[in-house]
């Protein structure tokens, strides 16, 4: 068994690592961010178009204001929401599998150690004749325990994701998001003044953009990004759902070097020599095609996946295929996330908890036949449960 409660997908009640559940949250000082340079736009992403066409915009669901966070709305690495976009739900905390795996012996070395103790305490308290017996944990409502819970110094999540709405001129906003990474990774190459480089097109139109670095940071901080801006689709003019048939832009960041290395230190937070990017200075020739409607609740998104009517979308996307919603309760949310990773792979998945600042984040992860893997992580806030799903292509950087 791996670092991770491994399931089986037609399992019901998943096995926890831990032995108790408490709701405390472990504070910490994220070591966030993400990959290699390539500015190929969404050729190694996967796509999920709308299958049907709306005669008008839908009604949110919900208030979606109350799940915004607005400009210079902290990413990580002194990284922010840039201006003319807004984030939808909560920066998404996980731990990345390097860091799992790093921490895995440690992990199962203490598990190991604490049956070990609980066996001989039985058998100590045992009657004579009696055969001691150790109870099994039973598994809780969730949220469930953090998984390295049972570790002195559990690891942080090194990898955030922040799913955001452009409502700003799209070109501004991204090459803002850009110019950002620019001086977060001052010996990289970012190409911050032409569009070009990093979005495809076709008759000049935004088909989609996708930007990916490794570099280090002015204090040595090993880190990956991937940022992706999807306008939606443009052959029929179709936003995502609940896109205010706005553009879509994701941001990932992992701390990319030694894991264990990446917990010692904490990560920068002030960005020094930020490029002033207006509003109508890109010099692309782009143009990013104007959506005439989102796309109905009802569209395949994720996947294939279908939302059903007790779950609000806050945000999708195509290229790359996520959805962010929104759902009443915890357990609805646990439920959703776990089904959703079950129903797209065949054999097991791994699972993940989380304990971060006043947060309690569930993932669930694993890989389909032909690599895809797919992630889904609940996410209990102050504000509300959150679920994220993300396909990611084989190959590609998660």
């Amino acid at each position: 068994m791996g670092p991770t409660t491994r399931l089986w997908a037609n399992e019901r009640d998943p096995v926890q690592l831990n032995f108790s559940r408490t709701r405390a949250v472990a504070g910490l000082a994220m070591a966030v961010a993400v990959t290699t340079a390539a500015c190929q736009a969404d050729s190694s992403e996967s796509s999920t178009e709308p299958t049907s066409t709306a005669s008008a915009t839908p009604t949110p669901a919900v208030d979606v204001d109350v799940h915004e966070s607005g400009p210079d709305s902290p990413l990580g690495y002194g990284l922010s929401v840039p201006r003319g976009a807004v984030q939808l739900g909560p920066l998404v905390r996980i731990r990345s599998q390097a860091l799992i795996d790093a921490y895995l012996p440690e992990l199962t070395a203490a598990k190991a150690d604490a049956e070990a103790l609980a066996q001989a305490e039985a058998a100590e308290n045992a009657e004579p004749g009696e055969t001691p017996s150790v109870p099994t944990p039973t598994p809780d409502d969730p949220p469930s325990d953090d998984t390295f819970k049972i570790l002195e110094d559990l690891p942080r999540p090194d990898t955030v994701i922040s799913v955001m709405r452009i409502d700003g001129d799209p070109s501004a906003v991204v090459r803002r998001m850009l110019a950002q990474i620019a001086a977060l990774l001052p010996e990289s190459e970012v190409p911050t003044d032409d569009l070009t480089k990093i979005c495809s097109q076709k008759d000049q139109r935004v088909t989609g953009c996708r930007f990916e670095v490794r570099g280090l940071t002015a204090d040595d901080r090993d880190v990956r990004i991937v940022m992706t801006a999807d306008p939606g689709d443009v052959a029929t003019r179709t936003a995502p759902p609940s896109a205010q048939r706005s553009p879509v832009m994701t941001l990932q960041l992992t701390y990319a070097g030694d894991p264990r290395l990446g917990q010692q230190t904490r990560e920068s937070n002030d960005l020094e020599d930020v490029e002033n990017i207006k509003d109508d200075s890109d010099t692309s020739g782009l143009i990013w095609p104007r959506m005439d409607l989102d796309a109905p609740a009802t569209t395949k998104l994720a996947g294939g996946w279908v939302a059903p009517e007790d779950v609000s979308i806050l945000l999708a996307g195509y290229r790359p295929a996520f959805a962010e919603l929104t759902v009443a309760d915890a357990t609805t949310g646990d439920t959703l996330a776990r089904t959703w990773v079950a129903d797209r792979i065949e054999g097991r998945f791994d699972k993940d908890v989380v304990e971060d600042l006043n947060e309690v984040s569930t993932s669930y992860f694993g890989s389909a036949k032909d690599g895809t893997y797919f992630r889904a992580t609940h996410t209990l806030s102050a504000r509300g449960n959150y679920v994220l799903l993300r396909v990611y292509p084989a190959g590609a950087a998660r």
